[in-house]
């Protein structure tokens, strides 16, 4: 789950099964009840149907947290980013982040770095879009060190520089999912 509407729609799949949850995050959910095997075959196939996924596998979920977190911190700061993700990532989750870096390379196919890369760009895509702070405000919003390095982060990943993506209105953003 990345967003709240995927919150919302877990909810509604727990409530028509009759479940009762306690919590329902970004990722995890925690009901009251003990699911049977056939409660859970329910509950997968209706999460799919939502374009969601059950997950068992401890890798899997722990891969899912490490998503999460990158999306909370670059999509949804409480504040300005000034903590290195490494550090922010295993405190998080508690574990060593070679050991996270690892898995997630070797599940994903990319490194943890090139996914908060993507995910950075495009939240500064979002924050030029709209328009509301200039290139050196989204700079220091998102924790660079300079004007300089957001724009050449940016321009090595679509190809364009930040004043000529923001001339270009056709130019569409990519889902969070699609990242």
């Amino acid at each position: 789950m990345v967003s709240n509407r995927c919150k919302l729609a877990v909810k509604e799949q727990l409530k028509e099964m009759g479940l009762h949850f306690i919590m329902v995050d970004l990722g995890e959910v925690e009901i009251m009840e003990t699911l049977t095997i056939a409660q859970r075959d329910v509950l997968k196939k209706r999460l799919s149907s939502s374009g969601l996924e059950l997950m068992d596998d401890k890798k899997a979920i722990l891969i899912e947290k490490i998503k999460n977190s990158i999306i909370q911190m670059v999509h949804h700061p409480s504040e300005v980013i000034k903590v290195n993700f490494s550090d922010y990532l295993s405190e998080k989750l508690d574990h060593n982040y070679t050991y996270l870096a690892n898995l997630f390379s070797e599940v994903q196919g990319t490194t943890i770095e090139q996914f908060i890369i993507s995910h950075k760009i495009e939240r500064i895509k979002e924050l030029m879009i709209y328009g509301e702070y200039n290139i050196t405000e989204i700079a220091w919003k998102m924790g660079y060190s300079s004007v300089a390095h957001l724009s050449s982060q940016f321009k090595k990943v679509t190809g364009l520089s930040p004043s000529h993506f923001k001339q270009l209105k056709d130019k569409r953003r990519c889902p969070i999912e699609d990242i």
